[in-house]
């Protein structure tokens, strides 16, 4: 996850043009790595919205929607093949991604990743802070049932001044 400095990962109004404002071109931040380590997206339906006004969808795997609101009208044509949605809890989700053949899942969007967080079902997190302060927002870590303990594993700097680690959950 990539949040601002001040631990935000969108404006309050779900606005991401403070990240796409931060060029780290020529650098390699470890995504396609990270991406061809993966399943499969999980991401919450704020997350799915934002990344349709990208223009050019940017995920070759598949994408699942976690939303109670938004419909089958809501994934364009041209994704339908490539996005679903689902009411499932996380919990009951990840069990059948795991029938399915899944074995790993990157989980985007904070209150996604939140809701994985208090089912147990995170292994572990690669946190990407943006060097700006956005002041106000939506966070990533919100109230939790409990706390999670982490274990640091490596920590990354860049020449464009995001700082990227990684932790895994015990």
């Amino acid at each position: 996850m990539a949040m601002s400095l001040d631990g935000f990962v969108a404006r309050s109004d779900g606005g991401l043009d403070w990240l796409m404002k931060q060029t780290t071109e020529g650098e390699d931040l470890g995504f396609d790595a990270f991406m061809e380590s993966v399943d499969g997206l999980v991401m919450g339906s704020g997350s799915y919205q934002n990344v349709l006004t990208f223009g050019e969808w940017p995920y070759q795997k598949p994408v699942i929607v976690m939303s109670q609101s938004l419909t089958q009208s809501d994934i364009p044509h041209e994704l339908k093949d490539r996005v679903r949605l689902s009411d499932l809890r996380p919990s009951q989700m990840m069990q059948k991604l795991n029938f399915e053949g899944w074995n790993r899942a990157y989980v985007d969007g904070g209150k996604i990743v939140q809701s994985f967080l208090n089912e147990g079902l995170i292994q572990d997190m690669t946190l990407t802070h943006i060097p700006i302060l956005i002041g106000d927002g939506i966070s990533l870590f919100g109230p939790l049932t409990r706390d999670i303990d982490l274990e640091h594993v490596p920590t990354r700097s860049f020449s464009s001044g995001l700082v990227s680690s990684k932790y895994r959950v015990p």
